[in-house]
């Protein structure tokens, strides 16, 4: 309350305690209008909240305790969904667990083992392997012998060629066209990863081969790779590469 205010407050209040005094006992007591009685009372509690040792805080607002009721409730909400959340935590993390493949990534579908002409689509020319051979130069060649392309092995390694012969066993001559099947090779020795055969100049190269075989005849093709100076020989996987996709031919 202001100055004034209590000054007001204390006026009020001398004249209704002279007016109780004033009346003796066993005297009515005086009628007080609404806004007298509402001061009385408010004195009353302030005298009391005074002098009472034992009160040590403020009353709570009524809008103040609503409020307080509302956080409560909003704690209890968080705490249910927290307890929720952590009994459903480990089906999460095992779905989280799972592995996932992604097929896409396989880039060579091995098909179903062919014949070389099966595979290539080749028809009246069959494909036998007749064995290998593993030679520092390719073709070697005799004295005298006209050459028209010699091929050697780099530094540390030797030529694996590999023989085959393509037959006509047809009636009629038939032109065999192995760039224009889209042939391509690669070698697997003893096992290890396929090398793409060597692309060469040779007229018998069996991945770029282009000429008429004649009927009833037939013509030998090579295919070549590098392997190691001092491998040792043990398996050969011819593997046939085409649109759909790998065939592997095991020569031995």
């Amino acid at each position: 309350m202001g100055d004034m205010e209590v000054r007001k407050v204390g006026a009020v209040l001398c004249g209704i305690t002279a007016a109780i005094l004033m009346t003796g006992c066993g005297a009515e007591m005086p009628d007080l209008t609404e806004e007298e009685t509402k001061i009385i009372s408010d004195y009353a509690v302030d005298v009391l909240l005074k002098y009472d040792r034992v009160h040590s805080g403020r009353l709570m607002d009524p809008s103040e305790f609503e409020e307080e009721e509302n956080k409560k409730a909003e704690r209890e909400a968080a705490a249910a969904v927290q307890e929720t959340a952590e009994e459903e935590a480990p089906e999460e993390r095992a779905e989280d667990d799972t592995e996932v493949i992604d097929a896409s990534q396989d880039t060579e579908v091995a098909a179903e083992p062919s014949t070389i002409e099966e595979f290539y689509g080749i028809s009246d020319i069959t494909f036998q392997y007749t064995g290998y051979e593993l030679t520092q130069s390719y073709p070697s060649g005799t004295e005298g012998e006209e050459v028209f392309f010699a091929m050697d092995a780099t530094e540390g390694t030797q030529l694996l060629v590999l023989k085959f012969t393509a037959a006509n066993g047809s009636p009629a001559d038939q032109t065999l066209d192995m760039m224009g099947s889209g042939a391509r090779f690669k070698i697997s020795v003893n096992g290890a990863s396929g090398e793409n055969a060597l692309s060469t100049m040779l007229l018998n190269d069996m991945q770029t081969y282009k000429d008429v075989i004649p009927a009833g005849t037939s013509t030998e093709l090579v295919s070549i790779v590098e392997v190691p100076q001092s491998v040792t020989v043990e398996s050969i996987d011819f593997i046939l590469r085409g649109e759909a996709g790998n065939s592997v031919i095991k020569l031995q």
